[in-house]
């Protein structure tokens, strides 16, 4: 009971810190939830948002959400800065985000691999 009421609150505070940052964050409510319930269960929601925010801003972040997000999966990792850099007022420069979101990746594997 326990663990299935803390995923669903890491749930919603993911889905309300997304929403935050990235105003336009709409998807097929199916996509979505696909999204959630197979990706976001591995990080906390505050390793989510500093995910986004390197991939889309310029902030660092921990060793240990490195771990989490290379433990959660390229696919899943991939999936969600492809979902949120599509956005209208981001789109004119996916291309830049999505290098970034493959460097950021590169480097949390080699973090872990040292590890």
């Amino acid at each position: 009971m326990t663990t299935s009421t803390s995923q669903l609150t890491t749930l919603f505070i993911v889905v309300a810190l997304v929403c935050a940052f990235v105003p336009a964050f709409s998807v097929e409510e199916g996509e979505a939830k696909t999204l959630w319930d197979t990706c976001l269960l591995k990080i906390t929601p505050k390793c989510a948002l500093d995910i986004i925010r390197v991939v889309f801003g310029n902030r660092t972040i921990t060793d240990a959400c490195c771990h989490d997000l290379v433990e959660e999966g390229k696919v899943c990792h991939d999936m969600l800065i492809k979902y949120i850099s599509d956005r209208p007022h981001l789109v004119a420069n996916e291309t830049q985000y999505l290098k970034k979101r493959d460097d950021f990746w590169t480097h949390c594997v080699s973090i872990t691999k040292t590890a």
